[in-house]
């Protein structure tokens, strides 16, 4: 579940939602005009929590739970996509789970009763009678037929006996009436069985699929020749819980994409682990030992994951240049085994402000166990920060930090590389690149995830700051020459002079570089009248924040 958002209306909430936020996280918003110091400020009530309903985002509304439906009624639509949705008293003296309850209401509900030491008033009538919400089973369990969920709990709420015909603890240990005879049944199975408004049918994520391919193999074959090894043997795609292969294909977009279409974990195995799995191979192989060190991958990678107490359950199947093989586990897998690829978020969190902060790069940041950056910016990242190891760097360490990152991420990690502004505007989404292009890092690192998020760069904001000085064409230039040749930074200027463009200048000055500003003030000065208007913007969205406009034969070094 996405972290949830805690959403208040005045001041005297803040304490609760504090209490709150501190036992399951997430992000504090406050209305504008009534709280002060919340991670996020909103102007109007309904308009906002109606955009994070739409969005899937799980709400704790400190308020009453009246004006939450009222509020939220417009944008009702489908209960079994809708976020969970909790109402909190503002005194903190009840919690009502109000939506969503069996799709993680419920528990997020008593999760935050125990913060507030209250018992949430959960309401659904199969908790209340029974323990258990047969269309909300415990991690490792998935229903797959959740349309006769309904008619089923209701029938057995009227008094209907229950048969269970497979291995499942969690439903013996409830209170639903058992009898060996009935005529509403539960199977738990790893096979495919239909299900009806008399039978309901639980997957238990007790499966591994085992993949080897070579380099570069087809998305198509791949995904393919799995749909194909699990609809042959009656294996329900339910009861996968995670797609393994050799660490050398960590970066292998067909078996990435097989895991994403199956919607589970994708985790590697170093060939010594794969190795020690030989004896247990129905097919090993000297040529696959020879090419990558074990005896096998796709049925080598299964059985590692499943432990010594799984077995294989489906053997080694091929395509043309492809092979998949499944192994179950004795109990079903909560937590995938093995490596993850590891992925590095390049972020750009903007000039500073809160409210210049992208939802993807929030998310982002949030996902993240790891977070890399110069240590203003992560200072800025505020509470979003909590709870996550930081990665510190002075200024001037910019590919030491993106290394850093990236061998990271390389270890499996879900790493944030906090950059200001945009991070693909003079910031370190580059330097990624150039290290994988360069060899500059580890081969784990280089079969990274490299996902960028965009954000509001410096010249926007102090664009908008200005009024739309950028409404047409318009250029960048940077007038360090740390990286760029002086020489080719004086011929840009002098271009971007007789083009007539709007420049937006970064790195104008330092305390050791001087004298180019006032060259490319001069040189500017030789196509532009006088005049000019010249925006100088500092801390822009931060305390101290300094716009003024100056024109071009009076801008001084000193003022910049």
């Amino acid at each position: 579940m996405r972290s949830p958002v805690i959403v208040i209306l005045s001041s005297s909430a803040s304490e609760n939602a504090a209490r709150i936020q501190q036992a399951i996280g997430g992000d504090v918003h406050g209305l504008a005009t009534r709280v002060a110091g919340a991670d996020v400020s909103f102007a109007g009530t309904k308009a906002h929590l109606q955009s994070l309903f739409k969005d899937r985002t799980p709400i704790i509304a400190v308020m009453a739970a009246g004006a939450v439906i009222r509020l939220l009624a417009p944008v009702l639509d489908d209960k079994h996509a809708e976020p969970p949705v909790i109402a909190v008293a503002d005194d903190g003296s009840a919690v009502v789970p109000l939506l969503g309850g069996h799709r993680g209401a419920n528990d997020l509900a008593r999760r935050v009763g125990e913060a507030l030491g209250v018992v949430a008033a959960v309401t659904t009538a199969g908790d209340v009678k029974f323990g258990v919400a047969l269309d909300a089973p415990p991690d490792g369990y998935t229903l797959s037929n959740p349309e006769h969920a309904k008619a089923f709990m209701a029938a057995v709420v009227a008094g209907a006996y229950v048969q269970i015909d497979g291995d499942a603890s969690w439903l013996l240990a409830s209170d639903l009436p058992i009898a060996n005879d009935a005529k509403h049944r539960i199977v738990v199975t790893h096979q495919i069985v239909e299900g009806d408004a008399k039978t309901l049918v639980y997957h238990p994520k007790q499966l591994v699929v085992g993949i080897g391919c070579e380099r570069e193999c087809a998305v198509e074959e791949v995904q393919t020749l799995v749909q194909d090894v699990l609809a042959k043997n009656h294996v329900a795609k339910q009861s996968v819980a995670g797609v393994c292969s050799i660490d050398l294909k960590a970066d292998e977009a067909a078996i990435s994409e097989a895991a994403r279409m199956l919607g589970v974990p994708f985790r590697v195995f170093d060939a010594a682990t794969l190795e020690a799995q030989t004896p247990r191979l129905k097919n090993p192989s000297d040529i696959v030992f020879a090419e990558v060190g074990c005896h096998g991958v796709a049925e080598g990678a299964a059985l590692a994951a499943v432990g010594v107490q799984g077995h294989l359950l489906v053997e080694k199947t091929k395509s043309k240049r492809a092979t998949c093989a499944v192994a179950q586990a004795p109990d079903v897998i909560t937590e995938m085994p093995g490596r993850a690829r590891g992925t590095l978020f390049v972020v750009g969190i903007g000039p500073g402000s809160k409210e210049w902060r992208s939802p993807q790069v929030t998310r982002m940041v949030g996902e993240a166990t790891d977070l890399v950056g110069y240590s203003l910016y992560l200072d800025l990242l505020g509470g979003l920060a909590d709870d996550k190891t930081r990665h510190d760097f002075a200024l001037g360490k910019e590919e030491d930090r993106v290394r850093h990152a990236m061998e990271l991420a390389g270890q499996g990690k879900t790493v944030a590389l906090v950059c200001s502004g945009d991070a693909g505007i003079y910031a370190m989404a580059t330097l990624v690149y150039e290290l994988i292009a360069k060899d500059g890092v580890s081969d784990a690192a280089k079969r990274i995830e490299v996902i960028n998020a965009p954000g509001i760069s410096a010249l926007q904001a102090a664009a908008a700051r200005a009024g739309a000085p950028l409404g047409n064409d318009f250029c960048t230039i940077s007038l360090s020459d740390l990286l760029t040749p002086w020489a080719d930074i004086q011929r840009r200027v002098r271009a971007a002079g007789e083009g007539d463009f709007v420049i937006a200048f970064y790195n104008p000055v330092s305390k050791r570089r001087r004298t180019q500003l006032a060259w490319a003030r001069d040189e500017l000065l030789r196509h532009r009248p006088a005049n000019t208007p010249v925006v100088l913007a500092t801390n822009l969205g931060r305390d101290g924040e300094a716009v003024r406009v100056v024109p071009l034969a009076d801008l001084q070094v000193d003022d910049v």
